[in-house]
């Protein structure tokens, strides 16, 4: 049987992480939340491409050799002649939460479907597309709309259109352009993967169960709400359970914990399983990665 064919569209980034000011050292990755995703889909046995615009430096160079190494299609990465990837640095607290820098204003990847590499008519030849907020965020609005425009049209055409809310205030000029924006992307999506802290920012005092019954409403058949520790609202055909995970015993750093949910449950959904099953399978590769630092653990890590 034919795999479907996945392509994941956003930013990647240089990633500094486990940084010591006092002796100058870091280690040095290659990050961002829907690049996440699409290694570990790779990982978990899917046919995936990365959709981004880079620079031609070395940095680029060695991401696009990373990509490949991990099995993720890289032919719609375009090449930049005067851009390169953005840059962040995590910081991380004694319970492992983490709070970002970013240096990010020449990123190649804001330039995509502006000329340089992939076309938006190059998206209809998979079978889904995987995209986040800070990929609508980066893009310039008219860029935003016909991306999510383009959406909308391959999700009529019977594709499955999957959409992570992963809100980052500071990229955006306000928030009721967020709220617009993800609005008309909820109209496009399929499957709905948001996660409840950043629902209730952009709407505050929605419990999870308004949360989810309004990004229904909007059109999604499908949504999953990650809510942490209390486990993710699972609803799907008119119904919605709240599901009970079992909580993870070392949290060192929650970088990348969404991202890898978000590809345990669609790889075992593109695979066969149900919601719930799918949900269980999102949770036990997320509780994987808090438990190691950095956005991406080794592959060996992966829980079997």
């Amino acid at each position: 049987m034919t795999r479907p064919k996945i392509a994941c569209i956003g930013e990647c980034m240089i990633e500094l992480n486990q940084i010591d000011l006092d002796t100058g050292t870091a280690r040095i990755g290659f990050a961002g939340d829907t690049l996440n995703t699409a290694i570990y889909l790779a990982r978990l046995g899917c046919d995936v491409a990365y959709v981004t615009n880079l620079g031609t430096d070395a940095f680029s160079s060695r991401m696009i050799q990373r990509f490949e190494g991990e099995g993720v299609d890289c032919n719609l990465i375009g090449r930049h002649d005067t851009r390169v990837p953005g840059l962040y640095a995590i910081e991380t607290d004694p319970q492992g939460e983490r709070s970002f820098r970013y240096w990010r204003d020449s990123s190649a990847a804001k330039t995509l479907f502006s000329g340089v590499g992939a076309a938006l008519a190059d998206l209809e030849a998979f079978d889904v597309l995987y995209l986040s907020g800070i990929t609508l965020a980066i893009l310039p609005p008219e860029v935003r709309a016909n991306l999510t425009a383009t959406a909308k049209t391959l999700k009529a055409a019977g594709k499955t259109i999957v959409f992570d809310t992963n809100h980052r205030p500071r990229l955006w000029p306000d928030l009721m352009t967020a709220q617009d924006s993800f609005a008309a992307m909820w109209q496009a999506t399929s499957l709905a993967l948001p996660s409840y802290d950043d629902e209730e920012r952009l709407y505050l005092g929605q419990t999870p169960t308004q949360v989810a019954q309004r990004i229904l409403d909007l059109g999604p058949a499908e949504v999953v709400l990650k809510n942490g520790a209390a486990g993710p609202l699972v609803s799907w055909g008119g119904q919605s359970v709240q599901t009970a995970m079992p909580r993870a015993d070392h949290v060192v750093d929650t970088s990348g914990a969404g991202d890898s949910f978000n590809a345990g449950y669609l790889a075992a959904r593109l695979q066969g399983a149900d919601p719930l099953s799918a949900a269980a399978a999102g949770h036990r590769l997320a509780t994987a990665v808090i438990g190691h630092h950095g956005a991406v653990i080794p592959r060996e890590a992966m829980p079997v």
